[in-house]
């Protein structure tokens, strides 16, 4: 690809231009693979993307009242948004045996930590879903113990804190798959066709950042949270990769196998009905 602005042609024949609401979280990765899109360095004929951003917990909430047009998610909020958005095939964060941790400021075992009560991000992420699949008793009022997500995976020992559990590590340990963190939902009202270009389009922008990598890595430092560029670096390369721009069977198979357990479990109310656009 060239270093000049690529543009998809859009296959609708008027000339209005059609908004698209498109809300991620502030992070370093979510800012990177949508620095195309962000930067206009991907354009869409006939398309313009408005961008909002905003903490995964509340955009979970924000996508249950069909908010947004195209939106990042926590996959354990799926099922209950799953009547007014599909998932894209593109743009998800999966954890390749590594993911969110409970760490605490001191070291427990992980039988004692099971019966810790533990602060967490939001009780429709995925790491609470995970959480609970591990230790379904588990409390999580007056914390002495705390679930992380982000780029706390990388900096929490700096504040003199103990990783207890790793999700991604134990969750491979249990099914042989990587962990599915999250992942982009697109409004089914927009119907198929705009569906299918508008999921080209982050595909085109996540693309465009792996192929600019250190434009895109600039840009996305605004984000980093206090990270260093060597480790903001280290935590895009963990969330933003050749999975990202497709899940490919295992990674279906990864988020089909949490949704289901979480069904099965009683975490999840809802049956789980996956459907991939892209």
């Amino acid at each position: 690809m060239s270093s000049t602005a690529s543009s998809i042609s859009s296959g609708t024949l008027s000339t209005q231009v059609r908004e698209i609401s498109v809300a991620h979280s502030p992070d370093s990765d979510d800012a990177f693979m949508f620095y195309g899109l962000a930067t206009n360095k991907v354009r869409v004929s006939g398309l313009k993307f408005s961008h909002t951003l905003s903490d995964i917990e509340t955009l979970n909430r924000k996508a249950r009242e069909a908010f947004y047009d195209l939106t990042a998610i926590s996959f354990h909020a799926y099922p209950y948004l799953q009547e007014n958005y599909a998932l894209l095939s593109s743009g998800g964060s999966v954890g390749d045996g590594y993911g969110p941790m409970i760490v605490a400021n001191k070291e427990y075992t992980v039988e004692q930590i099971k019966k810790k009560k533990i602060a967490v991000p939001g009780t429709l992420t995925t790491a609470y879903l995970v959480l609970k699949l591990f230790a379904p008793d588990i409390q999580t009022e007056r914390y002495e113990a705390g679930l992380i997500i982000h780029e706390g995976q990388l900096t929490y020992a700096k504040s003199g804190l103990q990783r207890i559990v790793d999700f991604g590590k134990w969750w491979r340990e249990q099914t042989g798959l990587p962990l599915p963190l999250g992942g982009n939902a697109i409004k089914r009202e927009l119907g198929s066709e705009l569906m299918h270009e508008v999921s080209d389009a982050l595909k085109e922008s996540i693309q465009y950042a792996l192929d600019h990598r250190e434009e895109a890595l600039e840009y996305a430092m605004q984000f980093a949270r206090d990270l260093d560029r060597q480790l903001a670096g280290r935590f895009v390369s963990m969330y933003v990769n050749e999975r990202t721009l497709d899940y490919g069977a295992e990674g279906r198979q990864a988020i089909a196998r949490l949704l289901d357990m979480g069904y099965e479990q009683g975490i999840i109310p809802h049956k789980p009905k996956l459907d991939f656009v892209g």
